[in-house]
């Protein structure tokens, strides 16, 4: 779906991302990781057009971005910035009427089915009672789900999501990821996300792109990268690691 062919970016000469070579598997949870700085978020801008490379090209279904259209782009990709605008004196209905923006434009009109979707995607993600509160008094991870409800109703094919759990507790966090996951499953989404927690990255995400410096060090399955010897390349501090006493799956702390 997603392919970044030798993208590079650069600010006032300063390299932020180096010539990238990246193919996102189709239908699956990828997680970029690493430090801050790292240029996780310059990668998601990338694919969001939010920026355009310095050099090379990013392909979505083999065509470069730059050349789709804005509806034809937003009908097939839905994208959460880190930090969303403010939404105050908007209910949560009207946020996820938002979505479906890209369908309509400025003066059409909503229909029956245009609603209906807007309701389906305010009950997958479990806010059906919430529906007419703002959604400026709602929890972090409410407002969350009403942004993720929102990126529902614009029902496109692939999600990029930055940093969708920086402001959430942990319990907020297992929460909004087992729905992206749940999400995805279900519908079928692409899914492409940056987080900072390796251990929740490795639980939910089918795929780990690791940088560092602005280059991809390590990719694969999230198995192959939960090693000491990785670990330490990403994060470039010692990590141990433990099995999960029921899955097996490593888990890393600071020793």
């Amino acid at each position: 779906m997603y392919q970044l062919v030798d993208a590079s970016f650069e600010i006032d000469g300063k390299q932020i991302l180096h010539p990238t070579n990246l193919l996102f598997p189709k239908g699956k949870v990828t997680t970029l990781l690493g430090h801050n700085g790292c240029g996780k978020s310059t990668l998601v801008k990338l694919l969001s057009r939010q920026n355009i490379p310095t050099a090379g090209t990013v392909l979505f279904n083999e065509k470069a971005v730059n050349l789709l259209s804005h509806q034809e782009f937003a009908l097939n990709v839905a994208y959460l910035p880190q930090h969303p605008p403010i939404t105050d004196g908007v209910t949560v209905r009207e946020l996820v009427c938002f979505g479906r923006f890209p369908w309509k434009g400025a003066f059409g009109r909503y229909s029956k089915q245009d609603y209906q979707r807007v309701d389906d995607a305010i009950e997958k993600v479990g806010l059906t009672l919430f529906s007419d509160r703002f959604v400026a008094t709602l929890s972090g991870g409410e407002r969350q789900r009403a942004w993720v409800a929102m990126l529902l109703a614009q029902q496109s094919q692939c999600i990029l999501l930055d940093e969708p759990t920086s402001a959430l507790d942990v319990a907020h966090q297992y929460e909004l990821l087992t729905l992206i996951r749940e999400l995805n499953q279900t519908l079928g989404l692409t899914v492409i996300m940056v987080l900072h927690d390796v251990n929740m990255a490795a639980k939910f995400s089918d795929h780990l792109i690791a940088l560092h410096s602005g280059e991809v060090i390590a990719q694969g399955a999230p198995e192959s990268l939960m090693n000491q010897d990785t670990l330490q390349q990403i994060y470039g501090m010692e990590l141990a690691l433990f099995p999960h006493p029921e899955t097996g799956q490593p888990i890393s702390y600071i020793p």
